[in-house]
């Protein structure tokens, strides 16, 4: 594979396009980890998501991880699928890391990319996806998107505010 400033480009463009697939995904793990922790989480629109995405590829560094991890998933086939499952399962939780941003939030978008994607139907995130249509990454892709968006994004209580374990070294 090579990485190019048009393959960035390329890349963006469709993890744009996806919105339509991920942002369900992205509220589904929403409202299933809001329920699990006892919570309220906001919903994302799609138009939300589409701004975020051109936040994380305006970071040339970022954006052209991103695209390489993309692009690696949607591509990725194994005869079989499960002797696979290592290495999509890896992709995945690093795309999601990465868009996510720095720790703790990749961290927590590397878990919840496994929450989500025990969620996801790979029939439909192969629909309108000639590229990745039936590849064993595919799935992983939307689910690795969903995660580090729904991560990254605000409309989580704990994450709005002041941290009461920030220092004031004036003090």
């Amino acid at each position: 594979m090579r990485v190019t400033p048009e393959t960035v480009r390329e890349e963006h463009a469709r993890v744009r396009d996806r919105a339509p697939v991920v942002v369900p995904i992205l509220n589904d793990t929403r409202d299933r980890l809001g329920t699990l922790f006892g919570t309220e989480v906001d919903r994302v629109d799609e138009e939300t998501y589409r701004r975020e995405v051109d936040a994380v590829f305006a970071d040339g560094e970022v954006g052209v991880n991103v695209a390489g991890y993309a692009a690696l998933l949607r591509g990725l086939d194994v005869a079989g699928d499960y002797p696979g499952f290592v290495v999509d399962e890896v992709l995945g939780r690093e795309l999601a890391a990465t868009i996510a941003g720095g720790q703790p939030l990749s961290l927590l978008a590397q878990a919840t990319f496994h929450f989500a994607d025990v969620h996801v139907d790979r029939d439909a995130t192969a629909e309108g996806d000639a590229a990745g249509a039936g590849t064993a990454g595919a799935d992983d892709l939307d689910a690795a998107l969903a995660a580090g968006f729904q991560t990254r994004l605000p409309g989580w209580a704990w994450r709005e505010g002041e941290s009461p374990f920030a220092i004031d070294a004036g003090d």
